[in-house]
């Protein structure tokens, strides 16, 4: 004879299990509805546009930073950096993010697929199409962190990123 103690557990268990299999299926299904994104898997993306894509060569880099200053375009500053196939004159892709918050993102074109911006010898001045979130100047200096912070609330919002070559 089975006690009731065994069954309620039992029960539970087998509930459990469903929730657990229905939320990795919403999961999968959330992923699924955001093409050619790029990035850790999670159920919050930004959709990003970039444009002024000179040509098609190599890889398009977008690089996500948490909303850390400090961090912000320094070596190994970065959360991770999504990688899709340049096209032009856009390239479109989604970046998943870890979960709603403010980031900042840094694009630039890898034309030669070397998975590093490439930088001139003397200034270090990057020789590949860059860009960031909200498309702040950047003729004399790099951008504050402040300037290029976007507020990612919910997923499947959209940006749209100016690329400039030198």
């Amino acid at each position: 004879m089975t006690k009731p103690r065994r069954m309620y557990a039992a029960a539970i268990a087998v509930a459990a299990t469903a929730a657990a299999a229905a939320l990795t299926g919403a999961s999968t299904a959330a992923s699924a509805n955001a093409p050619n994104c790029a990035g850790p898997v999670s159920d919050t993306w930004i959709n990003v546009t970039v444009d002024g894509v000179r040509n098609g060569n190599g890889l398009m880099a977008v690089t996500l930073y948490a909303d850390e200053p400090r961090k912000f375009l320094v070596k190994k500053g970065s959360m991770y950096v999504g990688r899709v196939d340049a096209t032009a004159p856009e390239t479109k892709m989604c970046l998943f993010v870890p979960k709603p918050g403010v980031y900042a993102l840094a694009v630039y074109h890898d034309e030669d697929s070397s998975r590093n911006i490439k930088r001139s010898g003397v200034l270090g001045l990057p020789e590949e199409g860059f860009g960031f979130s909200n498309n702040p100047p950047t003729i004399a200096s790099i951008p504050s962190f402040r300037s290029v912070r976007l507020n990612i609330s919910k997923t499947g919002l959209s940006t749209r990123i100016h690329l400039k070559y030198p």
